[in-house]
Formats: structure tokens, C-alpha cells, sequence
């Protein structure tokens, strides 16, 4: 087929106008050091919205992202738009530079080269000249390299920035810590906020009579205090809800987060010192964990104190106590094993007050946010104890009776189990092979611009190493992902070895976490509450399928 010349591309883009759903996509962060009117958002967002009405298309919806890096592909209303592709709602997608869409080499290269032609999008990078409509669109991939070499450079310039700046004792965060405001004539200095610092005062109070963070947030939920979220948003600084208002608008904006409160709590900043670095960095892949306190880089007196150092001292003397760890440092037996029914969090194991206490196991979202989010799903320990091992009894007893009917049983459950799983993975399989397919036709296209001189052989080899690169990791997803597949074909195989394997605890007596972990997959436990307040606790066992492994113990 013979390509189309200008004059026709231009003819046969009017005739389809009135076809498209355009979406407008804008980003800016730190890390671009754009120049000049285009940009801001605003002026992104003008340049495309004139574009499109000049080419008489339609735009059915702006997405914006102000503030996120181009590595980072959780962008809000990047995930927005893509969701909205996915319904049918946009078939075209218009940027004003290839590095607005992202600055990663592989996902933007995926979202280009199969998640919009898959979907039917059409998409431009308006001053790149790349339009997936045309054909001469072989700079796209290479421009994807340099854009994510590009932003590897700014992320090293920036972070030994805000390395210095945290040195120098200022501020350097986007939004000031609660109870703060920034300085006006300084945004790194940091002044003190009369309407929410009495807020602050009031939890550090609570803390230094002995309370700890959740009666703390008890306290702020009945006096209808509204939490971080709400003021930040009410001051125009962010956007986000939390959970709780998403679930209850009215009444979300007083529900708090036990770890606000503890980072309040904990933060230094209240004693007028500035304390950065919390957090390890790596580029492309962002906050990998938080550093310990005594990792940060702490500058003291660099803005007027909310609390006085002597009181914000005891009260991290009495969080510490509140952290008691078990009288006889032993692991939980059912560590890692138990898991809420309604809202899928472990059950972690606590002690009654009774004057002789219990062991219990309760829900860990109850434990921190109280029953407006979860119940209690109490089960003691002992009672626990002695359900496991009476169901381990009965399996083993049953197998020892009529292993292959136990076994075929097995073999239904774990199937129907896996079938949603098998599926998903199926899925993703085929879109990694077909992206398999668009290196190679990449790493040939390399080899033509080599030869044909388009190209260096600095860069030639660069472009390759990635290329390369990318698809030995695909391969082996796809070599892991379909021997997974394989390995269930040996569903019925591993229930009857599993079966053999269950039958010598026919006479167990007690329990012990090797064997539990051997044996048991998790424990469920679910509650319902009667109209008269009675509690049912219902308990689920799923068993591990597969064969029991050796298990080599370890004293010393």
C-alpha cells in the first residue's frame, strides 16, 4: 500500500472529525524545569484545547496532574483517562510533548505501542510531531529513552537540592505539617497556624496524661474535629478525600487516621526543628521505605515551637512504653495465618485485663479505628487452638478412610479457587507476548536506522541494551507465568500426595507453626451481629493444597 501524501492525511482527518472523543492530558512537576508560558497547566491545557478546535474535534474531558513526576504512572487522572478509554469514552489522546505522557521508557512505550492501539486510540504529542496515525512514528520509542535519561538527571539535581536545603535547616515539603503554615515571604520557613496549632496542643495534652493514639482519635471523632485531609482541601492546597469521606461525606472529614495522629505525635517539628530525609529514594521506582528516627537529618530552632521540647521528650518515652512486646518474646502460632472476613485484615493477638488474662486474637482494623469500621471478631486463643487441631484430626482421619474422595473434594475447591487467577494471569500472558513481538519489530527498525546511517552507534547501542533488556525480563515473566499454568495441571496430582502426606496426623496432639504453615493456607474468621446484639463467630480453614514440604529445623 502506498503511503498517503500530506494533502490526503489532511482531507481524510476532516472526513473523520466528527469521529473523534478527544481527551486533553496535562502534567507538571519539580522535575521537568519547563521554560516559558506553556509550562504551566493552564497554558498546556489552552495550547491543546485551541488545537482541537482548530481540527474540529471534540473534546469530551481535560485531565490534569499537577505536581507528579513523569516515572510515576499512579498519576490520579492519568489512571482516570486510561479507565475512561477502557469504557469506549476516548479514542483520541492529545499531549503537548511525548514527556507529558511519561518520562518511563518501558510503561510509556506500552501505553503507546499497545494499551492505545488496542483500544482504538488515536494519540499526538502536539510539538513532538508524533501522531500513531501516520507512519513515520519510529522516534517515538527513541524519544521515550531520552526523556527517561533526561529525568534520571533532574532527579539527581533535585534530590541533591532538598539534600542541602534539609543540611540548612528548611522547609522543603509541599503542603506545611498540621498545626503550620508557610511563610509568606519564605515558603521554606515555617510560621505558626492560630486556627488548627490548638488542634495539635490539645493531642500532644492527651498524649502527656498517658493516652495513646487511638483514645486520642476517639476523642477528636466525638468532638467532630475535622482531620488534616479536610483543612488541606478547604485551603485549596489539596484535592484528595480519605476513605472515610469517600464512604460517609457528612461525617468522613471527622473520622481519624491512627497514624496521623502518631506522626503528629512523633514529629519533631512541634519542638520548632525541621526534620527531613525521612524517607529512602530510589529513582523510577520512588519511596521504597521510612528511614528510622535517628536517620533523619534534624535542624533545631528554625521556627517558633507548638509544644516545648520537655513535654514532646516524655511523650515519646510513653509511646515507646505503650509498645509492648510479648512477656516471652515468642512468635504468635498463628502468625501470618489469620485474616478478617469483612475487611480482610489480620487478627492480631492481644491480652484481656481479667484478673487471670486470656490470649485473644481480634481484627486489627477494629483494634485501630474502633467498631464505625470493623468489629471485633474476637476468638481466644485457646478456643482457636483447639478447633485447628481437631480439623487437622478429622482430615486426617477422613484420608485415612477414603483418601480419593477427600482428594477429589480438594481437587474442585482449589480449581474453582484459581479459576478468576488463572485468567487474569491468562491476560496478562498475551499482553506480554504481544509485546514481545513490538521489541523485536523495534530492534529491527534499530538496525535499519544504524544501517542507513539515521542513527549512531552510540546510540544504536544504547537504544538495543534497553530494548533488550526489556524483553529478557518480559520472556521471563511469560516462561514463569506459563509454567505456573503447567503446575496447575497437577491439581489432582498434589491433592493425592497431599492426602498421603496428611494421613501420619491422624494422632497429633499439639500444634506448632511449622506444621501449621505446612498444612494451613489462612484461617477466615467472619462475625455477624444479631438485631439483639448477639455476636456468631464463624471460622473458615482453608487447607495448602499443595504437597507438605520438608521442613528443616533450626535451634539456636
Amino acid at each position: 500500500m502506498a503511503m498517503m501524501n500530506e494533502m490526503e492525511y489532511r482531507t481524510i482527518g476532516s472526513a473523520l472529525a466528527g469521529g473523534y472523543r478527544a481527551a486533553v492530558y496535562c502534567r507538571l512537576s519539580k522535575d521537568d524545569d519547563l521554560q516559558g508560558e506553556s509550562a504551566s497547566i493552564a497554558n498546556q491545557r489552552d495550547m491543546l484545547e485551541k488545537y482541537c478546535e482548530k481540527q474540529g474535534w471534540e473534546v469530551v474531558a481535560v485531565y490534569q496532574d499537577d505536581g507528579y513526576t513523569g516515572l510515576n504512572m499512579e498519576r490520579p487522572d492519568l489512571k482516570r483517562m486510561l479507565k475512561a478509554i477502557e469504557r469506549r469514552q476516548i479514542n483520541l489522546v492529545i499531549t503537548k510533548d511525548l514527556s507529558r505522557l511519561g518520562r518511563n521508557y518501558l510503561q510509556t512505550g506500552t501505553l503507546i505501542e499497545d494499551f492505545f492501539p488496542r483500544h482504538g486510540v488515536r494519540y499526538i504529542a502536539m510539538n513532538d510531531g508524533i501522531d500513531t496515525m501516520r507512519e513515520n512514528n519510529d522516534i517515538a520509542p527513541f524519544k521515550n529513552i531520552l526523556n527517561e535519561m533526561y529525568s534520571k538527571d533532574i532527579s539527581k539535581k533535585v534530590h541533591s537540592s532538598y539534600l542541602l536545603k534539609a543540611q540548612q535547616g528548611q522547609f522543603t515539603g509541599c503542603i506545611a505539617p498540621f498545626g503550620y503554615q508557610k511563610d509568606p515571604e519564605d515558603k521554606n520557613h515555617l510560621l505558626v497556624d492560630e486556627e488548627t496549632a490548638p488542634i495539635v496542643r490539645q493531642i500532644f495534652r492527651w498524649a502527656l496524661e498517658g493516652h495513646g493514639p487511638n483514645f486520642i482519635r476517639r476523642r477528636l471523632e466525638e468532638q467532630k474535629v475535622p482531620c488534616p485531609t479536610w483543612w488541606n482541601r478547604e485551603r485549596g492546597f489539596r484535592n484528595v478525600r480519605t476513605k472515610w469521606e469517600k464512604k460517609d461525606p457528612v461525617n468522613g472529614r471527622y473520622m481519624w487516621d491512627f497514624s496521623v495522629i502518631k506522626d503528629i505525635l512523633m514529629n519533631p517539628v512541634y519542638t520548632g526543628a525541621i526534620a527531613s530525609q525521612k524517607k529512602d529514594y530510589r529513582f523510577k521506582i520512588g519511596t521504597i521505605g521510612e528511614k528510622k528516627p535517628q536517620d533523619w537529618i534534624v535542624v533545631e530552632e528554625r521556627h517558633e515551637p507548638i509544644v516545648d521540647r520537655k513535654s514532646f521528650d516524655i511523650v515519646q518515652d510513653k509511646l515507646k512504653s505503650r509498645q509492648r512486646s510479648r512477656q516471652t518474646g515468642e512468635i504468635s502460632l498463628f502468625a501470618g495465618l489469620l485474616k478478617c472476613g469483612e475487611c480482610g485484615k489480620s487478627l492480631t493477638i492481644r491480652y484481656t485485663n481479667d484478673k487471670h488474662p486470656k490470649q485473644i486474637y481480634s481484627c486489627k482494623t477494629y483494634n485501630a479505628y474502633g467498631k464505625q469500621h470493623c468489629t471485633q471478631h474476637r476468638v481466644e486463643y485457646e478456643t482457636l487452638y483447639r478447633l485447628v487441631l481437631n480439623k487437622i484430626r478429622e482430615c486426617a482421619k477422613a484420608a485415612l478412610m477414603d483418601g480419593e474422595a477427600v482428594a477429589g473434594r480438594l481437587t474442585n475447591t482449589c480449581e474453582a479457587e484459581q479459576k478468576g487467577q488463572r485468567e487474569a494471569l491468562e491476560r496478562s500472558l498475551t499482553k506480554h507476548e504481544e509485546r514481545i513481538e513490538v521489541l523485536e519489530k523495534m530492534v529491527l527498525r534499530l538496525y535499519e536506522d544504524m544501517v542507513a546511517g539515521r542513527i549512531t552507534d552510540a546510540n544504536f547501542n544504547l537504544l538495543l541494551e534497553k530494548t533488550q533488556k526489556e524483553q529478557a525480563e518480559l520472556k521471563a515473566k511469560v516462561e514463569k507465568g506459563r509454567k505456573h499454568l503447567a503446575d496447575e495441571i497437577r491439581l489432582a496430582v498434589d491433592a493425592r500426595q497431599w492426602v498421603e502426606s496428611i494421613q501420619e496426623y491422624r494422632d497429633i496432639t499439639e500444634l506448632d507453626a511449622p506444621t501449621l504453615n505446612r498444612l494451613i493456607k489462612e484461617i477466615v474468621v467472619h462475625e455477624t451481629i444479631d438485631s439483639d446484639k448477639t455476636r456468631h463467630i464463624s471460622i473458615e480453614i482453608h487447607f495448602n493444597l499443595k504437597p507438605i514440604p520438608e521442613v528443616e529445623q533450626v535451634t539456636g
